[in-house]
């Protein structure tokens, strides 16, 4: 059998093994990619305002879902700035006012530092497939890559975006794109991912970008990972509400 063959036969099977998956297996698939034990991160948020942009930058200690610490290097006015979730509640400090204050009920629907993302966005990280019941819509190629079509229905009430539409590669088997929807159906915002890489054998984006789709004239919110380390020792002391003022 020459090479040639083999690659075909290899290439089909692999192929067949991706079509072959349950949307139970493509959900798992993603949350195992997008989730960990811990990890922390050094990254970048880039508002883009109708006649400037803003760049944020930060680092962020999280242990599985329940607990993140954010504290903000620059610029300089957001310097210090500080977030602590523990499970379903959050607290940020502000070294200009020297206050902690808890956010809560409808605060966690405004933006956080003018960007396209809320505080309910940031607090909702738990895997998709606790919060979520997955339906395959079909397949569709997009850069000449393949993906599934997923519509996700929340599983429970109170979840920020009640509906959900993702597309996902069927190889990286995470969600490129997705469109977030209210209960009603009225498409509340869109994400997208990109510059994809392996980071300690899993996929995982370099780049994610938010665009609010009922924010006038907004023109996004990319967030660019500059480290990322998975499964590392975080003292619980991070998570500590007297870390906000250290």
């Amino acid at each position: 059998m020459n090479k040639i063959l083999i690659f075909i036969l290899s290439y089909s099977f692999l192929i067949g093994q991706s079509d072959d998956m349950t949307v139970q297996d493509i959900i798992k698939a993603m949350d195992n990619n997008l989730n960990a034990k811990s990890r922390v991160i050094t990254s970048k948020m880039i508002v883009h305002g109708r006649r400037s942009s803003r760049t944020i930058e930060s680092r962020n200690w999280v242990v599985g879902t329940d607990q993140a610490f954010t504290e903000y290097l620059s610029p300089p006015r957001e310097a210090g700035t500080k977030m602590l979730k523990l499970d379903d509640k959050l607290w940020t400090y502000s070294p200009q006012t020297d206050r902690v204050i808890q956010i809560s009920g409808h605060m966690l629907r405004q933006s956080v530092m003018g960007s396209d993302m809320s505080y309910n966005d940031m607090m909702e990280d738990r895997p998709l497939e606790e919060l979520y019941e997955a339906t395959l819509e079909g397949s569709v190629g997009i850069n000449g890559r393949d993906h599934w079509i997923m519509l996700l229905t929340a599983k429970r009430k109170g979840l920020s975006y009640p509906l959900r539409r993702a597309w996902i590669d069927k190889e990286y088997l995470l969600p490129m794109r997705e469109e977030l929807y209210a209960k009603s159906g009225k498409l509340l915002k869109t994400s997208t991912m990109s510059d994809i890489r392996k980071v300690q054998g899993r996929w995982f984006p370099s780049q994610f970008n938010f665009k609010d789709e009922l924010k006038r004239n907004s023109k996004g919110t990319e967030w660019v990972i500059d480290e990322i380390a998975f499964d590392v020792d975080i003292p619980a002391s991070r998570f500590s509400k007297a870390m906000l003022r250290k």
